[in-house]
């Protein structure tokens, strides 16, 4: 047992070690180099990257962009979807969409979806045979989509 926890404690110091080797190699090189030690630190620092910062999240989003090109095809959904929307904005419901879709159980899912539809406002009846049946073929449509 004290084998293992001077192991345990070596391994730790082992680790500080290195943490503390790279701060000091760091810090000097800031020293040397000026601002410009960034150069050795980071690949594209002339690129965008800072303006760019947390795209990937919605960007590397395959459902996401699934469900962008589906709201904005020519299928008799989309279109539906797209007249009921009117002027609210299409890549704002299709982050809550590709959110709501998530949701694992099917009728929390349906649910969800015809509350997007409804808009923040729910000015819209709820309970809209006509909401409903819009909500049911979206949420069909999807499931074959994704």
């Amino acid at each position: 047992m004290a084998n293992k926890r001077e192991t345990h404690c070596n391994n730790q110091v082992d680790t500080f070690a290195e943490a503390l080797a790279t701060a000091r190699q760091m810090q000097q090189n800031w020293l040397t180099y000026g601002v410009d030690f960034v150069n050795i630190y980071v690949e594209d620092v002339e690129g965008d990257w800072l303006e760019t910062w947390g795209h990937d999240e919605i960007l590397g989003n395959f459902q996401l962009d699934s469900i962008k090109e589906f709201l904005v095809s020519n299928d008799s959904v989309a279109v539906k979807v797209r007249e009921h929307l009117g002027e609210r904005s299409l890549f704002d419901f299709a982050v809550n969409l590709d959110e709501s879709w998530r949701i694992s159980q099917t009728n929390d899912r349906l649910s969800a979806v015809k509350n997007l539809l409804a808009g923040e406002e729910n000015s819209i009846d709820t309970d809209d045979i006509r909401l409903l049946d819009l909500a049911n073929t979206l949420v069909v449509k999807l499931a074959e989509i994704l």
